[in-house]
């Protein structure tokens, strides 16, 4: 702590000791006229820019918008060049500059440290309108940015994490395949994996597609409360592992009991492997935790229907997902 405290001190010392200035009538840099027409060109150029920038994330918002990828970098492209368009104009027309045929030295006395900001100043001399051209370039950045920043709202919810627990199950919904056409309970064979989706719901939301498959009866060992969640042996999942949200598509059928014991769903991914017949519990891999099981029933007509929501949350774990249900 001494030794900070005594730099801070020689810091502010050097800070506060008095530069010698230059005569306030002696120039270094000669005098350059103003050029009102080049400062319009570079206004309107930082205000394309933003509107470019602008309209990056409009675009990303309306999916209905046609060919969206190519005018998502029509305008990251466009808002880069008017940028880099007005840079041009300053530095040409806007600062003066001179040519010196001599050998300039580095600064290393505090006079020449203020030669070199007197030149700097001097340089601005054309500028009529420095605010309003730095509102202008910081208007145009900020919409750059916000451009920039876009694509991080696909990686989800920040605040409203509500829609993370939304599934469109609920009892009564049939369950059918890929052609919408039902399941039957007695068409489902053992040792055979099927993929279902919700009748009349939207099959890329997350919460929608079902892995089932058919177990003996007396195998299962479901957690309880969950009895009357498989009937006939019938069991249903989220096909959405647990871990990082890939597609359970592999079926573990045991052909070589000492080291297959019981079948297994798995995610070929990272090879996360849940026990059907244990409520979808971690057998294997990086999954935190089980798949989230869906309750059947078998109606009238034979065909399988949900029973409810699912146990839990559908989809790869994060922060107090444990604390929360799935909700239709």
């Amino acid at each position: 702590m001494k030794r900070w405290g005594i730099a801070a001190i020689v810091l502010l010392l050097g800070r506060l000791r008095r530069r010698p200035r230059l005569p306030s009538a002696e120039r270094i840099v000669q005098p350059g006229s103003a050029d009102r027409g080049a400062e319009s060109l570079v206004l309107a150029l930082f205000a394309c820019a933003a509107l470019c920038g602008i309209a990056f994330p409009v675009v990303y918002a309306v999916d209905a918008i046609p060919n969206q990828t190519q005018f998502l970098g029509l305008a990251l492209g466009l808002a880069f060049a008017f940028i880099a368009a007005a840079c041009i104009v300053i530095a040409k027309r806007l600062v003066v500059t001179e040519e010196l045929e001599e050998d300039y030295s580095l600064p290393a006395r505090p006079d020449e440290e203020e030669v070199v900001a007197k030149i700097v100043e001097e340089s601005g001399d054309r500028f009529t309108r420095k605010r309003l051209l730095l509102l202008a370039g910081a208007g145009a950045g900020t919409a750059l940015g916000v451009a920039l920043i876009t694509p991080a709202a696909s990686l989800g919810p920040v605040l409203d994490v509500s829609s993370l627990y939304r599934t469109p199950w609920r009892r009564g919904v049939r369950l059918v395949d890929e052609a919408g056409r039902g399941f039957r309970a007695d068409e489902i064979e053992e040792d055979t994996f099927y993929t279902a989706y919700p009748e009349h719901a939207y099959r890329e939301q997350m919460g929608a597609p079902l892995v089932v498959v058919r177990l003996q009866p007396e195998q299962l060992q479901l957690p309880a409360g969950r009895r009357g969640w498989a009937p006939r042996g019938i069991v249903a999942y989220s096909k959405i592992c647990t871990h990082a949200g890939c597609a359970i598509a592999l079926y573990r059928k045991p052909t070589f009991p000492p080291v297959q014991p019981r079948p297994a769903l798995i995610c070929p991914c990272h090879y996360s492997t849940f026990d059907p017949a244990k409520g979808g519990d971690v057998l294997f891999g990086p999954a935190g935790r089980p798949l989230p099981q869906l309750p059947l029933e078998i109606d009238a007509m034979g065909e399988l229907r949900a029973g409810g929501n699912f146990s839990g949350p559908v989809g790869p774990s994060w922060w107090g997902v444990r604390n929360h249900g799935a909700r239709s």
